[in-house]
């Protein structure tokens, strides 16, 4: 067995360690330190700058949950946007609704997204080649905040608030987020796993709440982002979205012919009833 192990680093006093069978590929791009590994638990595995991003055997997990969510809420998304996702799940499940018509990715970084497509091609598989996508090498505050496009549904699959991804929370961005997004449409984002990172869903509750009328978190634990259930912002104008009966969710999900193998809508439903800890926090924030 490989004596080489990766220990994460996004907390200063704990974290979780992982044994790597084999290094498969590791650069210091323009922006970021990636490494690829594999491991006998979790197949292969991505970090970025000390914080592991993905495994080939949970992402299923977060990436259902980020993209089905706000999807089926909408019922008729046609042209969405996704921020960073270099990784290609989040491409790889919108492409799944075939209502969609057009989905454009903004990536800061090419060289994660080749080297994805090679060590991690279940992640996308193939869905850079579908004509439906458009994928723009640019930063996504400044993409947002230029763009004059309108998407039904955004996304935001950013790293966590350091390094590259720290603009992915900001109040700036999020005036972007409202400026892209089509009436009626939703925004989501990744938040953090929320019992060791409480302060960011306090601190995006403010600043998605100054911004749009309907603001909300829904959960999921996703067994390699460890600490407990991760935490996705919701924010809209269309408040209907988020009360969505569960029977019109079971048929979206079955005229959509998904085949999922974490979400479902009774998940979907239960998804936003938050522990009593972030609903204190957020009152008391």
């Amino acid at each position: 067995m490989s004596t080489l192990s990766y220990l994460e680093t996004l907390y200063p006093s704990w974290g979780q360690q992982f044994l790597m069978d084999e290094v498969v590929f590791e650069v210091k791009t323009e922006h970021q330190h990636l490494v690829i590994f594999k491991n006998a638990q979790w197949g292969t595995v991505m970090a970025l700058d000390g914080v592991i991003q993905t495994t080939e055997k949970d992402e299923f997990v977060y990436h259902e949950m980020m993209v089905h969510v706000p999807l089926l809420a909408h019922g008729n998304a046609k042209k969405v946007l996704i921020i960073g996702g270099g990784d290609g799940g989040i491409l790889r499940e919108v492409l799944k609704h075939q209502y969609v018509e057009s989905v454009t990715q903004v990536e800061i970084d090419q060289q994660v997204i080749d080297m994805c497509i090679t060590y991690l091609p279940n992640h996308s598989a193939g869905a850079y080649n579908n004509p439906k996508a458009n994928i723009v090498i640019d930063d996504g505050v400044e993409f947002v905040n230029r763009c004059t496009e309108k998407f039904d549904v955004i996304i935001s699959d950013s790293t966590d608030p350091m390094g590259p991804g720290e603009v992915l929370f900001t109040s700036r961005f999020y005036q972007g987020i409202q400026q892209s997004l089509a009436e009626g449409g939703v925004f989501v984002a990744q938040n953090g796993v929320s019992f060791l990172q409480t302060g960011e869903v306090v601190t995006t509750a403010k600043r998605l709440g100054s911004l749009f009328q309907d603001v909300h978190f829904y959960s999921s634990a996703i067994p390699t982002y460890v600490g407990g259930i991760m935490c996705f912002a919701w924010a809209s104008d269309n408040r209907a979205l988020l009360n969505v009966d569960l029977a019109t969710l079971e048929s979206r999900f079955a005229a959509a012919g998904l085949q999922t193998r974490f979400y479902t809508p009774q998940l979907h439903k239960g998804s936003f009833a938050l522990p009593q800890y972030i609903l204190d926090a957020l009152n008391n924030g």
